[in-house]
């Protein structure tokens, strides 16, 4: 707020590229643009710095496709997960703290901001990933 308050000759057209950004965007032209958003403190809904951690600790030999298949893996053993979790006793709310012991509260957000830097990092829709996510929560019982 205060960086656009004193600079927002600046601001606005970082504002405006973030704007810009859709889903058909090249990767590389996305990554670049939230990189300079995150910079000046706009939120994204991709986090660069995670994207590029990411991307570099891909396994050597390993190819494209197989790591976009552990990447969908990982989502349905989350998905699978959830009701173990939940039914944790260090998962009730806990007002001394004003959370959950287990910082369950964070897992919602976790999911959200870790898929959606994979399925960046693969160049895939997140919004259809996320919404398989839920179908497989819905029917992982």
């Amino acid at each position: 707020q205060v960086f656009s308050h004193h600079c927002p000759f600046l601001m606005g057209p970082i504002e405006c590229l973030t704007d810009i950004v859709t889903p058909d965007t090249d990767i590389q032209v996305t990554l670049s643009i939230f990189e300079l958003a995150s910079a000046a403190g706009i939120p994204c809904e991709v986090d660069p710095a995670l994207v590029n951690v990411l991307a570099g600790s891909k396994t050597e030999g390993s190819s494209e496709e197989e790591d976009y298949k552990v990447a969908c893996l990982l989502l349905v053993f989350v998905a699978v997960s959830l009701p173990l979790l939940a039914s944790d006793p260090a998962s009730f709310y806990n007002t001394e703290v004003d959370g959950y012991n287990n910082n369950i509260h964070c897992l919602a957000k976790a999911i959200i901001h870790v898929s959606a830097a994979l399925f960046t990092l693969h160049n895939k829709n997140i919004e259809t990933h996320l919404k398989e996510f839920l179908l497989v929560r819905e029917t992982g019982e």
